[in-house]
C-alpha cells in the first residue's frame, strides 16, 4: 500500500473522501484519500508542476499565483498576476500563463519577471486566453473562450468566435487551429507532441486531434460526451476531466473512475506533481486538494 499524504506532513487540516472505481482497478493508490491541502481562496485554477515537483496555481479573483512546495509550504509566487487562469511550464522553466486581465498570454521567468507573449489575433484583442499546453519543443496551444470578467471594460467578444490557437516555438507564427467549437476550455497534449485533447465545455464534448508537422490539427475524434474546465493525462493514457469532481476516461473513451472532491461545487483543474509525479493536485472552488495515485503523470516537467 502506498503511503498517503498526511496531516502531519502537510501541516494543515484535511478533508477526506474516497475515490469510486467504476471499472477495474482504481487509478488512486490503494487506501489513498483526497485531502484538502489549503483553503480560504476565492477561486483556484491552473495547477501546473515545475521540474522539482512544486505546484503553482492561481487564485484568479485575488489576482495571485501561489506555490505549494514539495516540502508542504504555501507561498505567493506573484501578485498582481494579470488575473492568471490556466498555466503550464515551458521546457526552459518559464511559467506560461493565460493572463486574461488584458486578454494576454504571459511568460513568467523563475524570478517573477513577466514578458507579454501576445494579446491579439489579426489585429483584434483575444477573447481571454483560458487554458494552455506547451509542446515539448516549446510551441504553445491555448484556448480562447469568452467569459465576461468583472475587471474588463468591454462586454462584447472581440473575436468572431471562440477558438484554439497554435503559437510556434520561435513565437513568429500564430495560427487559429479550430473554428467550429462552441466554447473550448480545457486543453492538454501527449508527451510526444503528436496528440492534442480539447474540451468543448459549451457543447459538453471532449475531442482528440492529431497534430500535423506544421502545428495544425487533423483527424478530430470524439473522446467523451463530457466537457471539462481543465484536464490532464497519466502515463498509461487515461484522460482526467473536471467539473463535478474528476472523471477518468481510458484511451477508448470509457469512464473508468471518479474522484470525488468533498464540499466543493466545482472542480476547475488537475495536475500530477510532487517529486515522484504520483500525486494528483486538484484546484476546486476555494481549496487546493491532493490525492496519491497508482499511476504517474504523463506531462510532468523534467
Amino acid at each position: 500500500m502506498r503511503r498517503t499524504l498526511t496531516a502531519t506532513v502537510l501541516g494543515l487540516g484535511l478533508i477526506m473522501a474516497p475515490s469510486l472505481s467504476v471499472a477495474g482497478d482504481s487509478v488512486v493508490a490503494p487506501g489513498a484519500q483526497v485531502e484538502k491541502l489549503a483553503g480560504d481562496f476565492q477561486f483556484t485554477e491552473g495547477p501546473t508542476c515545475d521540474a522539482e515537483g512544486n505546484v503553482f496555481f492561481t487564485d484568479q479573483p485575488n489576482d495571485r499565483i501561489l506555490k505549494w512546495s514539495v516540502k508542504g509550504g504555501l507561498s505567493t509566487f506573484l501578485q498582481p498576476a494579470g488575473r492568471a487562469n490556466g498555466m503550464y511550464f515551458d521546457p526552459k522553466g518559464n511559467l506560461i500563463a493565460c493572463a486574461d486581465e488584458k486578454n494576454a498570454l504571459w511568460s513568467i521567468a523563475p524570478d517573477g519577471t513577466v514578458t507579454v507573449i501576445l494579446s491579439e489575433y489579426e489585429g483584434k484583442p483575444l477573447n481571454g486566453p483560458n487554458d494552455v499546453w506547451v509542446r515539448p519543443d516549446g510551441a504553445i496551444y491555448f484556448t480562447d473562450p469568452f467569459y465576461q470578467r468583472s475587471w474588463w471594460k468591454h462586454d462584447t467578444m472581440p473575436q468572431d468566435g471562440q477558438h484554439v490557437y497554435f503559437l510556434s516555438a520561435d513565437r513568429r507564427q500564430l495560427v487559429r487551429v479550430t473554428d467550429d467549437l462552441k466554447q473550448p476550455n480545457g486543453i492538454i497534449g501527449t508527451p510526444d507532441g503528436k496528440t492534442l485533447y480539447v474540451a468543448d465545455i459549451g457543447a459538453g464534448k471532449t475531442y482528440r486531434f492529431d497534430i500535423a508537422p506544421d502545428g495544425r490539427l487533423t483527424r478530430r475524434t470524439l473522446v467523451a460526451e463530457q466537457g471539462s474546465d481543465g484536464m490532464t493525462l497519466d502515463n498509461v493514457g487515461n484522460l482526467y476531466l473536471t467539473g463535478k469532481g474528476v472523471l477518468v476516461f481510458d484511451k477508448a473513451g470509457r469512464q473508468i473512475d471518479e474522484i470525488k472532491v468533498p464540499d466543493e461545487g466545482w472542480t476547475a483543474n488537475v495536475s500530477f506533481c510532487a517529486r515522484d509525479k504520483r500525486t494528483l493536485f486538484i484546484t476546486a472552488g476555494k481549496g487546493l486538494y491532493g490525492v496519491s495515485m497508482r499511476v504517474k503523470g504523463a506531462n510532468a516537467a523534467k
